[in-house]
């Protein structure tokens, strides 16, 4: 999403008639974890990472459309297994690095929060929005966490990304893109809510489901995500950001699938960047996961600006979470978004970078429990 701000010269400076709208593909090394973390700790990792990198090869197959709800994890399919063996180790990280204080190594117990009874909580429902280019695939570490801690969690592929079999480049409002999203509230019961979590353009998108759902969601976690204001879009955000590090240019792609004489139409991430804007603390693998798996941002939600009522969209409690080593969306941008539009509360992931589910997957869990055991807000008299 970070990689927008440049946008708003597209039409004074079109792309060249030799330039191929479409992003070169160039595919990361995987780094392989050494000893410390016990045989069955890495089968599990694996196993996770193949659940969502078979989501990927789905979608080349698929002839229907795709949409609504994400199939969850692995651990879905394995449940007859684990409650029979007992509850499996929990997904590490494998990256290489040093780990830092910012995502401490947890112990299972810990992690788990084993006296956390979800039947108490105002809702048990956690519903994972990704960001531009991403899919519900990202979450697979954030999916697996907090299913072992007894919450339902849906990850939603909106339209065009992810296993959505959309052309991204026919995607015309907001609205359409955020569809699954707001079909899926739409179809919950009377008296059922849900927190919802927004990642990057995420945002935008949950925000548009609180102003037409506000009496479903008990909760909204902005995950370094665009928090926006009424009539506000996200390129007028990112439009505040003076680009310093040169990183936005060389990271887009515009696709005119209109000619070049119109409006790009959705917005390619140039491979070999990814890793210096997205993912600069994430494990390799999960950055050759991104390589392979994210898809066109489309042009034209971006562009559009929220309609926001404080009866609808301010009624519901917004949290923001905010990433200290994001080059997508820095942290100074993070803090007037807040500044801007107060939430109830800003929790803070350090050394997390733009992709916290997989640079911080531990302390974002954390802080995703402690966001839904907070009590029911008190109702004014």
């Amino acid at each position: 999403m970070g990689l927008l701000l440049s946008c708003m010269s597209c039409q004074s400076a079109p792309a060249s008639p030799t330039q191929q709208p479409p992003a070169i593909r160039r595919s990361s090394t995987s780094s392989r974890r050494g000893g410390g973390g016990g045989a069955k700790a890495m089968e599990i990792d694996e196993q996770a990472l193949a659940a969502a990198a078979a989501l990927v090869l789905g979608q080349r197959h698929s002839t229907g459309g795709v949409g609504g709800a994400f199939d969850r994890s692995a651990s879905v399919r394995y449940a007859a297994k684990r409650q029979q063996q007992g509850p499996a180790p929990l997904p590490r990280s494998s990256s290489t690095r040093p780990r830092s204080l910012g995502d401490p190594e947890l112990q299972p117990q810990q992690l788990l929060a084993k006296d956390l009874n979800t039947k108490n909580l105002e809702t048990k429902i956690i519903v994972l929005v990704h960001g531009g280019g991403f899919g519900a695939w990202c979450w697979y570490k954030t999916i697996s966490l907090l299913e072992d801690s007894g919450f339902k969690v849906n990850a939603i592929d909106l339209t065009g990304s992810g296993i959505h079999s959309s052309d991204t480049n026919k995607i015309s409002s907001l609205p359409e893109y955020a569809e699954p999203l707001t079909s899926y509230l739409k179809g919950l019961g009377d008296a059922e809510t849900v927190i919802l979590v927004g990642h990057d353009f995420g945002g935008a998108c949950i925000s548009h489901a609180m102003e037409m759902f506000p009496s479903k969601v008990a909760k909204a976690v902005f995950l370094c995500a665009t928090m926006l204001t009424n009539g506000h879009s996200a390129l007028d955000m990112f439009q505040q950001q003076v680009d310093t590090n040169g990183m936005l240019p060389r990271a887009q792609e515009f696709v005119y699938s209109n000619g070049k004489d119109r409006p790009p139409t959705a917005i390619n991430i140039d491979k070999a960047s990814i890793r210096d804007l997205l993912f600069n603390q994430s494990p390799s693998k999960d950055v050759s996961l991104a390589s392979v798996s994210m898809r066109p941002i489309p042009f034209a939600p971006v562009m559009e600006k929220l309609v926001l009522t404080e009866e609808n969209y301010g009624s519901v409690r917004r949290f923001f979470v905010e990433t200290t080593e994001d080059n997508a969306i820095p942290l100074s941008l993070q803090q007037s978004m807040c500044a801007n539009s107060p939430p109830e509360k800003v929790l803070r992931l350090k050394g997390s970078d733009h992709a916290p589910f997989f640079s911080r997957p531990q302390a974002l869990h954390k802080t995703l429990v402690e966001i839904a055991t907070l009590p029911p807000a008190a109702k004014a008299s």
